[in-house]
């Protein structure tokens, strides 16, 4: 997931394209998530536009990691979201946390060979 200034994290509500442009996906696969994956719910306005909620884009970066990072079917994500939830949330928390820590190591090497 790309990184967020402050004031993003402070929003109650994302639009779809945020969200789109988050996990670097269309706004048509997220739509189709949602059919698909009924723990993605976002809040609908007037005109149907879509707001998601932290809930959500934490549910679609689960999904996103099961479909798109570990190469699982969409119905075999379904299933392990359904049995397992729990520890796929947290193998999925280690695993950004593992990435995060590694931008973090590049940066510093970065810097480190620049001097």
């Amino acid at each position: 997931m790309a990184n967020q200034d402050k004031s993003e994290k402070l929003k109650l509500y994302y639009s779809i394209a945020e969200v789109a442009e988050m996990f670097d996906v269309n706004t048509s696969l997220l739509r189709f998530w949602e059919k698909e994956f009924p723990q993605i719910a976002p809040k609908t306005g007037g005109r149907g536009v879509r707001q998601y909620r932290k809930e959500d884009i934490d549910m679609v970066g689960l999904i996103y990691h099961l479909v798109k990072e570990k190469g699982m079917t969409l119905p075999g994500a379904r299933q392990v979201l359904k049995n397992n939830k729990d520890g796929v949330v947290r193998n999925h928390e280690i695993v950004t946390r593992l990435k995060a820590i590694k931008e973090e190591l590049l940066a510093i090497r970065n810097e480190l060979d620049g001097e």
